[in-house]
């Protein structure tokens, strides 16, 4: 009974990291390009008194075993890189990568950073930045009195100035891709750093064949949180987390029973 009690307890604590993440994805249903986050379990060590196998009293062996759980732990809490859906803007500054890559951005104190979110604004010198400020990295700079931004799948920056009649290239947006970004450290503000786990940053142009998307000007990606799918995932953790606190409750009541039999 007392072993029946821990269990239910760290069921319980399982949960509790259940709901945390889905509460988080629920906060995050409207934030662009936001990848929701899944919790996952392993059970925990078991306490055998019979093996399977072993030999019987008679002839033969047993052929299942008497084995008992301890109960269950988190083991990660993994994000989901599902493409999101694509939200047309009109504003030339939005921009969403269709693909695997990521936009590259130098914080203030020169760290660089990954990000989706392609909601870039322009600040009062002309460069292209995060709403945070953060520069895009390479630096692009809109030059003064541009009439038109054009910037192509290939993540070629050109722009229409007055008195010119061809488009000048003024840059060319890189991206970054990862062959493990469930291994970058999500650093809030839509930002990720590499690490060891998401391997070393692999840099390139967008396109149809490179392996790091296109970029779509005009478009911001939507977050890939399902609010339907979320909600029903709350409500069978909340009817788990319920059921262990039950089992909990039942085991303290017949350890009641057993502590007050009577000879």
């Amino acid at each position: 009974m007392i072993r029946a009690m821990w269990t239910a307890a760290t069921g319980m604590t399982a949960q509790q990291l259940n709901v945390d993440t889905i509460a988080h994805n629920l906060a995050n249903v409207n934030t662009n390009a936001f990848k929701r986050s899944r919790a996952e379990f392993s059970d925990l060590m078991y306490q055998a008194t019979r093996l399977p196998g072993t030999n019987a009293s008679n002839v033969g062996v047993f052929p299942v075993g008497i084995q008992v759980g301890g109960g269950v732990r988190p083991v990660t809490v993994a994000k989901e890189w599902i493409q999101g859906n694509m939200r047309q803007t009109g504003n030339e500054l939005d921009l969403a990568i269709d693909g695997a890559g990521f936009f590259q951005v130098q914080r203030s104190d020169g760290t660089i950073m990954y990000t989706r979110n392609g909601s870039f604004k322009r600040d009062n010198v002309g460069n292209m930045v995060t709403g945070d400020g953060d520069l895009m990295n390479p630096v692009i700079t809109i030059p003064s009195g541009a009439l038109k931004l054009d910037i192509g799948q290939d993540g070629t920056v050109s722009v229409q100035l007055p008195g010119v009649t061809q488009a000048s290239q003024i840059g060319q947006i890189q991206l970054t891709k990862f062959d493990n970004p469930s291994g970058l450290v999500a650093m809030g503000n839509n930002l990720f750093l590499d690490s060891f786990a998401s391997g070393p940053p692999l840099q390139g142009t967008g396109g149809f064949s490179t392996g790091f998307g296109t970029v779509q000007q005009g478009f911001l990606e939507s977050s890939n949180v399902n609010l339907a799918e979320e909600m029903v995932n709350m409500i069978i953790a909340q009817r788990s987390y319920e059921i262990n606190s039950k089992t909990i409750q039942a085991s303290d009541e017949m350890m009641s029973i057993a502590n007050n039999l009577r000879r």
